[in-house]
């Protein structure tokens, strides 16, 4: 007998991964890392609820969501890091908050 419940598993977590990548890529660019709380918020709740779902399957999908909300905390500040790196576009209606951390980052690096 062939089982597929781990193959729908696994293609469901690469899809929550797929949708979290341009999330997180909008996110910055719109918002920059002030909304890292929102995702900490999204983890907690899923990682909770997960714990609290009486079906095995829903527990497992809630708990895929809640680890990549925390997970997408890192990338929204490494993504910030990309932008400033020039590997993405920066949002032109932010372009002070760029040349700031870039002076932070010059100075951090002098010290």
């Amino acid at each position: 007998m062939i089982h597929i419940t781990g193959t729908i598993f696994a293609i469901l977590t690469f899809l929550i991964i797929g949708l979290f990548h341009p999330l997180v890529i909008k996110t910055e660019y719109y918002f920059g890392t002030r909304p890292w709380w929102l995702f900490l918020l999204g983890g907690i709740a899923c990682i909770v609820m997960s714990l609290l779902e009486s079906n095995e399957h829903v527990s497992i999908l809630l708990g895929v969501l809640g680890a990549s909300f925390l997970w997408s905390i890192g990338e929204l500040f490494a993504q910030e890091k990309r932008v400033l790196k020039g590997w993405f576009p920066m949002n032109p209606k932010r372009k002070e908050h760029y040349e700031l951390k870039r002076k932070e980052n010059k100075k951090n690096r002098e010290n």
